[in-house]
């Protein structure tokens, strides 16, 4: 017995506990130095969750100043020292403060708005961000207590990361998303009341003297408070884990009604759409060339009603109800079936349509700027293939041109104009015409 007690005894390395309590006091203050440290870890961690970059929020949460408040409102609660915790409170709330106003304004000004899986992260807390809040407060403090303060400092700040929660609420005031807002602040919170519970509870296994002339009064508030805060932060948090859970089962029994009813069957899922929310829970499929009768459907959705975490889910397949489809279908399979480079005859028809198209297109506006040097009287033209027709029902084709000039060209321009647009336009069947 004696052995375990030795194993576990946390009085033996521990510093001196005047120091101990003065470097506390120490790391509360958020002025000079440390608030700026503040604003420009905010502004390294906004960067992060912009980008995406978990190495710079990393950097960011090690550069951090936050734990000090926090630590050293645990403190004060653990030796009831009223007054140092009501500094360490406003200390909080003032870094608290500058890292909203700071993320925001960074958020507002960035051009990039777009939410990135490391904001995500951080917008819907639960229970287990509880454990890693309180364990790492746990071994903040012990750290904070130790003669030899270790490496364990830098593993807390990442672990509690109250730097990227800060800023993720930032990102909600600035984009006035205010679920985003309301989760990042709750998991903040959360981080906060965990990091000063486990300090307050290591404190009083240290036994810290507590300072004189106690306040019987605030004494026993502190016995309310604490647990009364404990399930303020366990209650919500608690039903988002299980929400979190229900959810990642309703996903994996998702993948294995697909696999075990369609995939291990043979059949193609070429579209799949869930939705899991609070109006319910939904499962859309569509399939490649099989299609369900009535009664299939009917089968498929009484399996679903079997699994209790699919319970409630609607399940609903596309598929056309008409044989015009499946006809359609096929002849889509058989185009897809056969070779890259045989061309069908619709792309013939369009090939040989775009040539006789393009023999009967003129480039009207490079014409006039060459017919304009030789014929500066001229300033307009225009070019056209046009089919005359006779009494007797017989087609000729023409190239008409029509133009318009200040004055009108005699005989012998009218005549060199003309064979000029033959030669140019590689026709011999210009006929003239004036506007």
């Amino acid at each position: 017995m004696k052995q375990i007690t030795d194993i576990l005894n946390l009085r033996e390395g521990e510093d001196d506990r005047a120091k101990t309590l003065e470097t506390v006091k120490k790391n509360i203050t958020f002025k000079g130095a440390n608030l700026w440290i503040l604003a420009c870890a905010i502004i390294v961690a906004s960067v992060g969750l912009n980008v995406n970059s978990t190495a710079v929020i990393i950097g960011a949460m090690l550069i951090s100043p936050l734990m000090g408040p926090i630590v050293g409102a645990g403190f004060a609660l653990g030796i009831y020292d009223f007054s140092l915790l009501k500094k360490s409170l406003k200390n909080l709330l003032t870094a608290t403060v500058v890292s909203l106003v700071v993320s925001t304004l960074y958020f507002y000004l960035s051009p990039f708005k777009d939410v990135q899986s490391e904001l995500l992260a951080r917008t819907s807390p639960n229970i287990y961000d509880i454990l890693i809040a309180f364990f790492g407060g746990v071994v903040g403090v012990i750290a904070v207590t130790r003669s030899e303060k270790g490496n364990p400092i830098p593993g807390v700040a990442i672990a509690t990361a109250l730097m990227p929660p800060l800023c993720t609420a930032g990102y909600g005031l600035a984009t006035a998303q205010w679920t985003f807002f309301l989760g990042a602040f709750y998991l903040y919170c959360i981080n906060c009341v965990f990091i000063g519970i486990a300090t307050f509870l290591i404190i009083k296994y240290l036994n810290y003297p507590a300072v004189k002339q106690i306040n019987e009064k605030h004494q026993k508030r502190v016995k309310y408070i604490i647990p009364f805060l404990i399930m303020i932060m366990l209650i919500p948090s608690s039903y988002l884990a299980y929400s979190l859970y229900r959810e990642q089962q309703f996903k994996k029994n998702i993948t294995l009604f697909i696999e075990n009813e369609f995939s291990e069957k043979g059949y193609t899922v070429v579209y799949k759409k869930t939705d899991f929310n609070s109006k319910g829970k939904k499962l859309e499929l569509a399939f490649l060339d099989k299609r369900f009768s009535l009664v299939e459907i009917k089968e498929l959705k009484n399996k679903i009603s079997h699994n209790k975490y699919l319970l409630g889910t609607q399940l609903l397949i596309r598929q056309d109800s008409t044989d015009r489809f499946n006809a359609i279908k096929g002849d889509i399979l058989n185009q897809i079936k056969s070779s890259e480079n045989e061309m069908s005859l619709k792309d013939v028809k369009i090939i040989k349509l775009e040539k006789e198209l393009n023999k009967n297109k003129f480039d009207s506006r490079q014409i006039l700027k060459e017919t304009s040097v030789l014929f500066p009287s001229i300033n307009s033209i225009s070019i056209s293939k046009t089919a005359l027709i006779n009494k007797k029902d017989s087609l000729t084709t023409i190239t008409a041109v029509i133009y318009d000039s200040n004055k009108s060209l005699n005989t012998a321009d009218n005549e060199k104009l003309k064979k000029w647009l033959n030669e140019r336009l590689s026709v011999k069947d210009v006929a003239l015409y004036k506007k």
